[in-house]
């Protein structure tokens, strides 16, 4: 029998960096092992009419989805379905290749189930990605494509980035989405301000008809948030997906003073954020809620409070393979003890 508690004890000798490497060896080479491959998609994937649902002319299996910077370069696609994921996000990609930041650049944090990152959006550049992603697309499951501007880019060039990587991925993809909201490109998150905004969607708009969200900081005030989503909803975002990585080093006991800090601990912060964002917007757009979210329990909360779907990133290094398989037939018990027919009737049922 397989045991991840017993992998994990392993994968933890090394450092997060080369296990993720080590992972990402594996679940690459995992297609090609056709009985294996299968075996975990049958096991894993959840296929039930209760949890399926179409957004924005994309069919979805099941509502949770792996989020942005785990599969930085389109590598792993055809694996995720194994991982019970009923949809992928890869990136971030940037124009350029990019090596990223310095390393030690990823950090554990074990007691607390969560990781601190100052990746800096390494990547192997646009061209590569959009390779590797042509190869599998059109995919089993939704990807999209999540985009962000070079570290030696200038804030006035910022938006040239962006064209760049829109007109390349628009076709390969089935969303994109607009990453301003990284702690780890220097004043990256200077771009989440209205007038970026505006600029940005109305260009992306005139670029594509595909699906485009914009993905915010949790460290913003509720009220500055909802102002800038706004904005971008009515500039044409098709979403909004709250929230990425914080810059609140007070949720772990033993913080590094760089990067962002994702996993359990950020589940609290991104739920409340979530919660004011649906308040004003839901109904008005697709909202997309991530941070934290590794059982059914807090999936479940996130769709009654709104989000259409989830994503999960961190949870998966914690939990293991069965994470999703796990969260989405807790999803099917929870609805039928609340006497939910449809995950329809449960998103944003708290607002109703």
């Amino acid at each position: 029998m397989f045991n991840y508690d017993s992998l994990k004890k392993i994968l933890f000798m090394f450092d997060p960096e080369t296990a993720h490497s080590l992972g990402e060896c594996a679940l690459k080479i995992l297609p090609y092992i056709t009985p294996l491959h299968k075996y975990m998609i049958k096991k894993n994937f959840i296929i039930d009419y209760k949890l399926q649902q179409e957004i924005l002319g994309i069919s979805f299996q099941n509502p949770v989805g792996l989020g942005a910077g785990f599969d930085k370069n389109a590598t792993m696609i055809n694996s995720m379905m194994a991982l019970g994921f009923g949809f992928t996000e890869i990136g971030t990609m940037t124009p350029k290749p990019q090596e990223g930041n310095p390393k030690p650049r990823l950090f554990r944090h074990k007691e607390e189930k969560s990781l601190q990152n100052a990746m800096g959006f390494n990547n192997e550049g646009s061209a590569v990605v959009a390779q590797n992603l042509a190869k599998v697309y059109p995919c089993a499951i939704p990807v999209g494509a999540n985009i962000g501007k070079n570290k030696t880019t200038s804030q006035e060039e910022a938006l040239n980035d962006y064209k760049i990587l829109i007109e390349k991925f628009k076709d390969i993809s089935d969303y994109l989405v607009i990453n301003i909201s990284s702690p780890n490109t220097p004043n990256l998150r200077d771009l989440q301000n209205e007038k970026f905004i505006t600029e940005l969607f109305t260009m992306a708009r005139e670029l594509t008809s595909k699906p485009i969200f914009l993905k915010i900081a949790p460290d913003m005030e509720a009220n500055v948030a909802i102002d800038l989503c706004k904005t971008a909803v009515n500039s044409g975002a098709s979403g909004i997906i709250a929230t990425n990585t914080t810059i609140d080093y007070s949720l772990v006991r033993e913080p590094k003073e760089i990067g962002g800090i994702s996993g359990a601990v950020l589940a609290p912060k991104s739920y409340e954020l979530f919660q004011a964002l649906a308040k004003e917007l839901f109904g008005k757009t697709i909202l997309i809620s991530v941070g934290g979210i590794n059982t059914a329990q807090e999936a479940y909360k996130r769709l009654k409070a709104g989000a259409s779907l989830v994503q999960c990133y961190t949870g998966l290094i914690f939990e293991g393979p069965s994470m999703v398989k796990n969260i989405n037939t807790g999803i099917l018990e929870l609805m039928k003890k609340d006497g939910f027919k449809t995950i329809q009737d449960v998103i944003g049922s708290d607002l109703k």
